[in-house]
């Protein structure tokens, strides 16, 4: 039985995949800074770390991280992101796959992960009600030890609270809360949330 489609799919328009390559090509040629997340999650693992872009898009976080020396592995459900991303940023191994699967052993990948970073609000964009079996992916593909890095707007269908109930349930915990990559304390009012997942064994 195949998954429904993703909500990347179902509620956006017409060459929005095509928008968001460009978008963020131009956003890079600008000069703008696109590396924070890439930037939280190099300072929390050690040098030579195997990472997990769950959710990569066209490659932006990925791609910095393989830059930074860490062996990267970057799975998205759309092949045109993929494909941008094997053109812009040519190192890590690029998967399309989608986050409730997850079947990465297929693709050669059968080594756990000392982190996964899932940022971009891919969370809110997977299919509604799935979100359980991509938290319970991560928990089966991290180290002991590791830790996945779940970002995503709190206005979008899914809170924080209900990420922490579906983590439990996933064999995850929650250790840290942000609202931004760039280290801001969590607050109520706070319109998105970093949380940082670790296994709860």
């Amino acid at each position: 039985m195949s998954s429904p489609k993703p909500r990347w799919f179902t509620d956006t328009e017409p060459g929005h995949s095509e928008w968001y390559i460009e978008r963020f090509r131009t956003m890079a040629a600008e000069g703008a800074d696109l590396d924070g997340e890439a930037r939280l999650i190099d300072a929390m693992v050690p040098r030579k770390s195997r990472i997990l872009d769950a959710g990569c898009g066209p490659g932006r976080i990925g791609g910095r991280l393989h830059q930074l020396g860490h062996e990267v592995v970057g799975v998205d459900v759309d092949p045109k992101l993929i494909a941008a991303a094997e053109q812009d940023y040519p190192g890590p191994h690029w998967l399309v796959g989608d986050l409730v699967e997850l079947d990465l052993a297929a693709g050669g990948e059968d080594e756990p992960f000392d982190a996964i970073v899932c940022a971009g609000n891919v969370l809110v964009f997977v299919a509604e009600g799935t979100e359980p079996r991509v938290l319970s992916n991560f928990a089966r593909l991290l180290k002991p030890e590791g830790f996945a890095a779940v970002g995503f707007h709190v206005n979008r269908g899914l809170s924080p609270d209900r990420l922490d109930e579906m983590a439990v349930g996933a064999g995850l915990r929650t250790d840290i809360r942000l609202a931004t990559w760039d280290v801001k304390p969590w607050h109520a009012d706070a319109d998105f949330a970093v949380t940082i997942l670790r296994r709860a064994d």
